[in-house]
C-alpha cells in the first residue's frame, strides 16, 4: 500500500470517526431536548402564569421544538445513492471492488460534505437550545413573581 493510500484511508477513517461523533452528540441533545420539554410540560401546567411568562416561556418552547427539528434533520438517513450502502446497493461485486478502491478520495469528500452538515445542524441546534432554556428560566422567574 502506497502512502498516498494509507493517508486516503487514514482521512476516510476520521472523516467516518467524526460523522460518528456528531450523530452521539446529537442523539444526547435530542434526549436532553426532550427531557426539557417534557419536564417544562410538567412544571408550567402547575404553576399559575402570568402573560410575560407565558410569551418567554412560549418562545422559548418554540425555540426548543426548533432545536429538535434541527437534530433529527441532522440525523435523517441519507438516501440519496452518492455513496455508502444506498450506492452499493445498486451495484454488483466487481462494481463494488472497483468503486472502492478508484473512489476513495470522492467518498471521502463526500463523506466531508455530509459532516459538515451535520456538524453545522448540530451546533446551530446547540445555539437553539441555550436560547430556549435561557428563555425558559425567565419564564420561571417571571410566573413565581419576578415581575410583581
Amino acid at each position: 500500500m502506497s502512502a498516498t493510500d494509507r493517508n486516503l484511508s487514514a482521512a476516510h477513517a476520521e472523516v467516518k470517526a467524526e460523522i460518528t461523533r456528531t450523530d452521539t452528540k446529537t442523539a444526547l441533545l435530542l434526549a436532553f431536548v426532550g427531557a426539557v420539554l417534557a419536564g417544562t410540560w410538567a412544571v408550567a401546567r402547575d404553576l399559575p402564569l402570568n402573560v410575560p411568562a407565558i410569551v418567554a416561556g412560549g418562545v422559548g418552547l418554540a425555540l426548543l421544538v426548533g432545536a429538535a427539528g434541527l437534530l433529527l434533520r441532522s440525523v435523517r438517513p441519507n438516501l440519496s445513492g452518492r455513496h455508502g450502502f444506498p450506492l452499493w446497493a445498486t451495484l454488483t461485486a466487481e462494481e463494488i471492488s472497483t468503486a472502492v478502491s478508484s473512489d476513495l478520495a470522492a467518498d471521502i469528500a463526500g463523506l466531508s460534505r455530509l459532516a459538515v452538515v451535520k456538524f453545522t445542524c448540530l451546533r446551530r441546534a446547540v445555539d437553539l437550545t441555550l436560547t430556549g432554556g435561557a428563555l425558559l428560566v425567565l419564564a420561571a422567574v417571571l410566573a413565581l413573581g419576578g415581575a410583581a
